[in-house]
């Protein structure tokens, strides 16, 4: 019987002592990013049709037609005019006569509940 020998381990190549990049060329100073100017964006045209008020929101507005945010700008002069802001909470409104007739015969109510109440005066 004929022994065979073993093969001796294949002996692995030395390794190469690492070799030091050469650091990469600084880069040029990034430019900042140039923003575009947003479009000028176009009012709504449900906005800005002109509506008529109904008598009661007439005292106070006036009775000329005018657009949803005309009538806003408007009640919120009046309110400011007459300190209808409620002190505590400046986010109710204390309403005065002319107010009642508009907010349903409601005391007080806040400013998010006014602008339903007031879409319902405006035909």
């Amino acid at each position: 019987m004929a022994t065979a020998k073993k093969a001796a381990p294949a002996k692995k190549p030395a390794a190469k002592p690492a070799v030091k990049k050469a650091a990469a060329p600084v880069k040029a100073a990034a430019k900042p990013a140039v923003k575009k100017a947003p479009a000028a964006r176009k009012p709504n045209a449900a906005f800005m049709k002109a509506l008529t008020p109904s008598a009661s929101l007439a005292a106070v507005v006036g009775a000329a037609p005018l657009p949803r945010t005309e009538v806003t700008k408007k009640v919120w002069e009046y309110i400011k005019k007459h300190d209808l802001q409620d002190a505590a909470n400046r986010r109710n409104i204390n309403a005065d006569d002319k107010l009642k007739a508009v907010f349903g015969g409601k005391a007080q109510v806040s400013m998010f509940e006014m602008t339903k109440l007031i879409s319902d005066h405006l035909k």
